[in-house]
């Protein structure tokens, strides 16, 4: 019996989730076959097109073609026989084409300008636990340098040695009674 009861406790915990009564609350539904599925999109890859997008907006590459695009719009509506005109003089076409373009250029700018945002803020923080790295390697050679030069302090050097057998044969020429020049 309990090996049975055991089984299906397993089986339910790893049995999907359907639109039973037994769903439990700590996993995702899975979509039912039967209602429309949104389309899903990579949102790195639409990232980078945006990034690449408010680039070309922010080069004066972009600026001249758009100049140009709305001088010929102008000419063509002004200059040309009324016939071959398709916007009139206050050019409420050529508006909503520019308010539209406009529309979708402030957005991109933004994603990309968030984007960028993000990738600085990763950077400072790598630069900054690079610093507290160096700084550390800093102290750490700071101390070593100050133990070697407590250390040497307290070594004997050539002249401090040298001076020591001079006294040394000092007292030792008094001591026999002939002193000499060294």
């Amino acid at each position: 019996m309990r090996t049975r009861e055991g089984a299906r406790e397993r089986r339910a915990e790893t049995a999907p989730i359907t639109g039973s009564s037994r769903a439990r609350l700590d996993q995702p539904r899975t979509a039912r076959p039967g209602l429309i599925s949104l389309p899903t999109y990579d949102p790195e890859a639409f990232g980078v097109l945006s990034e690449r997008i408010a680039r070309f907006l922010g080069t004066g590459r972009f600026i001249v073609w758009m100049t140009v695009f709305v001088v010929v719009w102008i000419g063509w509506n002004t200059l040309l026989p009324a016939a071959a005109r398709f916007d009139e003089y206050p050019f409420i076409f050529l508006t909503l084409a520019l308010s539209l373009q406009a529309s979708y250029a402030a957005p991109l700018i933004l994603l990309a300008q968030n984007r960028q945002d993000n990738r600085d803020r990763v950077n400072m923080e790598q630069d900054r636990a690079r610093s507290d790295r160096s700084i550390a390697d800093t102290e750490y050679l700071t101390r070593e340098v100050a133990a070697l030069r407590q250390g040497l302090g307290e070594v004997a050097t050539r002249d401090f040695v040298r001076s020591e057998l001079q006294s040394l044969l000092r007292e030792m020429d008094e001591r026999r009674g002939a002193p000499e020049a060294l």
